[in-house]
C-alpha cells in the first residue's frame, strides 16, 4: 500500500509554478517516495547517489543544458528530477542558465538530504528562482494514535495545528512504538523485528557514506565517538568540553560536528529564549536529533521498547520536541526556544508563534498536578496575556485538562 504525505498538496500545487524547486530533508524521510508519487513520469531523472552518474555529471555540468535542450518542448513542460542534487554543486550554475533563458520551457525540482557541501563551496543556490521545501520525517497528522482523538475548547487549544491529516495514513501505533523506532516513514512501514537492524544501517551505512562521499570529516573513528556522545546527550544543554574531552577532538570540531548534522538534516538546534526580563539566563543552545529511533541507534542502544522503558522520560521529551520542530518547519514565522536560569529554573520547549509565546512543559505522567506547571506560571505571569495567552503540559493523560488559568494539561495524542 502507498501512503500520502500531509505535504503532497502544497508541493504539487507550487510544482506547477514557474520556479526550480528543491526538496530538502534527511535520508529515508522519503523525499524519492514522494517525487515519484507527484512526477511519476519525468522527462528526464537523475540520481547523483549513483556514482556512475556523479562521476559522469561532476566532469561534465554542461552535460545537463545538452540533454535539458533536446527535449521536446510543450505543456505541461517537461519536468526533470535529480535526486542527492548536492552532490554535485556546479549543477545549479547549469540550471540557473536553462531557467534563466526560458522560465516556462522545463520543471526543474531537485532534492537533496546535506546542505553541507553547498554551503561550503559557497554553491548557487539559485536566489530569486528556486522555491525551496522541506520534508521532516512522519507527524502525528501522518502517523496518528491509536483510538479516537478528543476534543478540547477552541479557546484552550495547542497554537500550531498539526500537519494536515495525509489520506491515507501511515497505520496508527502506540507510544511506546514511535519512542523505540522514531517516525522515518522506511522504518514505520517494516515488520516491527526488523527496524532496529534498518536503524543500526541507517547510522552506520548511510551516515558513513554521506560522510565519506563528500569529504565532510577527516578522522571517522573520531566522529563515531562524537555521534555516540551526541546521540546519548540528544535534547540536552550542549556540553562542548565535555564531549571535547569524551571524542577526543577540540571544542571548535565538536561544534563544527553539530552544525554538520544539521546540514544533514538529522538534528536541530533549540536556542536560548531571549524575550524573558529574568536576568542569570542560561545562553547555551539545547541539540536534539530528530528521529528517537536514530538517537538509540547512534547511541549504541537497541531501538526497543525495553530500551525505553528504562528511562522514558528524556525520551519522550525529545519526541515531542521533534513533533514541535517538523510542525515549525511547514508553519512559516514559527520558532521554537527553551529557557533556563543559573538558579535551575527551567521551561522545556517556548513556541513562538504569530507573535504569541507559548510556554510548555513535557511530563511522562498520566497525573499532571499543578505543581508540573509551577514554571509555566511564573512566565505566564512575567507577560500579560496577548503575550503570553496559554501555557501547556504535554503529557500521557487521557483528557485534556484545565491545571490552573492559562495552563493546559494536553495528552501527547492531541496537542
Amino acid at each position: 500500500m502507498t501512503f500520502s504525505r500531509a505535504i503532497a498538496p502544497e508541493l504539487g500545487a507550487a510544482f506547477a509554478k514557474p520556479f526550480v524547486h528543491v526538496l530538502f530533508g534527511a535520508r529515508q524521510t522519503g523525499k524519492s517516495t514522494l517525487l515519484r508519487q507527484l512526477v511519476p513520469t519525468p522527462a528526464l531523472a537523475l540520481d547523483f547517489s549513483d556514482p556512475s552518474q556523479r562521476s559522469a555529471y561532476l566532469g561534465d555540468p554542461g552535460r545537463l543544458v545538452r540533454e535539458c535542450r533536446a527535449l521536446p518542448s510543450g505543456r505541461p513542460p517537461p519536468a526533470v528530477v535529480i535526486d542527492e542534487a548536492q552532490a554535485v554543486p556546479a549543477i545549479f550554475d547549469a540550471i540557473q542558465h536553462l531557467h534563466d533563458s526560458d522560465k516556462h520551457r522545463w520543471r526543474f525540482i531537485l532534492c537533496g538530504s546535506s546542505a553541507r557541501k553547498l554551503r561550503q563551496t559557497g554553491a548557487n543556490l539559485l536566489p530569486g528562482r528556486a522555491l525551496l521545501h522541506r520534508l521532516t520525517s512522519l507527524t502525528l497528522g501522518e502517523r496518528p494514535a491509536p483510538g479516537s482523538a478528543v476534543a478540547v475548547a477552541p479557546e484552550l487549544a495547542f497554537p500550531l495545528p498539526p500537519a494536515p491529516a495525509a489520506a491515507p495514513r501511515f497505520p496508527a501505533v502506540a507510544l511506546e512504538e514511535r519512542l523505540a523506532t522514531g517516525e522515518l516513514p522506511g522504518v514505520a512501514t517494516l515488520a516491527a523485528g526488523d527496524r532496529g537492524a534498518v536503524l543500526r544501517s541507517y547510522v552506520h551505512i548511510y551516515l558513513q557514506e554521506e560522510l565519506r562521499r563528500e569529504a565532510l570529516v577527516k578522522d571517522w573513528a573520531a566522529f563515531v565517538r562524537f555521534l555516540e556522545l551526541a546521540a546519548r546527550e540528544s535534547g540536552q544543554l550542549v556540553d562542548y568540553a565535555r564531549i571535547s574531552r569524551g571524542a577526543g577532538i577540540s571544542a571548535p570540531t565538536v561544534k563544527s560536528h553539530y552544525q554538520l548534522l544539521e546540514d544533514l538534516f538529522v538534528g536541530f538546534s533549540l536556542p536560548a529564549f531571549s524575550g524573558s526580563p529574568r536576568k542569570s539566563l542560561l545562553s547555551t543552545p539545547r541539540f536534539v536529533l530528530f528521529d528517537t529511533g536514530l538517537r538509540h541507534a547512534a547511541a549504541g542502544l537497541e531501538p526497543s521498547t525495553t530500551t525505553v522503558a528504562a528511562n522514558p522520560g528524556p525520551v519522550f521529551e525529545q519526541w515531542v520536541l521533534a513533533e514541535l520542530w517538523k510542525r515549525t518547519v511547514y508553519q512559516p514565522g514559527a520558532s521554537l526556544s527553551y529557557l533556563r536560569t543559573k538558579a535551575g529554573a527551567e521551561i522545556d520547549c517556548i513556541l513562538t508563534h504569530q507573535g504569541k509565546h507559548h510556554p510548555i512543559e513535557i511530563k511522562w505522567t498520566d497525573h499532571p498536578t499543578v505543581a508540573d506547571a509551577r514554571h509555566l506560571a511564573v512566565f505566564l505571569a512575567e507577560h500579560k496575556p496577548a503575550a503570553a495567552p496559554l501555557g501547556f503540559v504535554i503529557c500521557r493523560c487521557q483528557r485534556p485538562e484545565l491545571l490552573a488559568p492559562r495552563i493546559v494539561a494536553l495528552p501527547w495524542s492531541a496537542f
